[in-house]
């Protein structure tokens, strides 16, 4: 039974760590149609955004049926709720990369940010991207990353999202009222997609250790 309950659980962090990775591919992609105003490749994040709502279904409904086989304790039962919770995280992360798509489709033929901040997006989308990628791993290989590096990392998110609050603040913005609030909104997307990424990292270093990391 035990042998059963671990392939099960096994099978439940190779699901989470495949959400990981449609998640890192899907703001990947939102990115590059943003700054290139991409109105095929936006299209279809957008439409991959449901492979992500049912990988989370499944994972909860594989998480239930595991709980209901055998009543975990201690680290077994941290590591089922964490599926729970980071499916939930993980999805979340794809209805963001899917907003930054659909703001492409909506300002087609044009950028739905000023070129001139096109660079900024694209370190935004560097960053959040590869913290993703990091995520993954540690999803994979408990204990080969720390939470640390991932929370290091969403600190530069925070700084270039403060940036660009700060540029459409300025007296020089010359775009106008709806630029400023797409771009606003774009940057709040990457901004709570490195958040999600560090919630999902803290809690799988609870599981781990047994302690919330603050």
């Amino acid at each position: 039974m035990r042998e059963r309950f671990h392939a099960r659980l096994d099978r439940l962090t190779d699901q989470v760590a495949g959400m990981c990775a449609l998640g890192v591919g899907q703001l990947r992609s939102a990115t590059d149609a943003l700054v290139r105003a991409d109105l095929a490749l936006a299209k279809q994040v957008v439409v991959a955004d449901r492979e992500l709502d049912a990988a989370r279904e499944e994972c909860e409904h594989d998480a239930q049926a595991l709980l209901a086989l055998q009543a975990p304790v201690a680290h077994d039962l941290r590591a089922v709720l964490a599926v729970v919770y980071c499916a939930d995280r993980l999805e979340r992360m794809g209805d963001l990369a899917r907003h930054v798509a659909e703001s492409a489709c909506r300002a087609y033929p044009h950028p739905a940010a000023p070129v001139t901040l096109a660079p900024l997006f694209v370190e935004l989308g560097r960053l959040t991207v590869a913290m993703a990628e990091q995520l993954q791993a540690m999803i994979t290989e408990p204990g080969g990353l720390s939470f640390e590096l991932l929370r290091a990392a969403d600190a530069q998110v925070d700084r270039l999202h403060r940036g660009l609050m700060a540029r459409i603040g300025q007296p020089e913005w010359t775009y106008g009222v709806a630029a400023a609030v797409e771009v606003a909104l774009l940057a709040r997307f990457y901004e709570r997609f490195g958040d999600h990424v560090v919630a999902v990292a803290r809690r799988l270093d609870f599981v781990r250790t047994g302690e919330i990391a603050r």
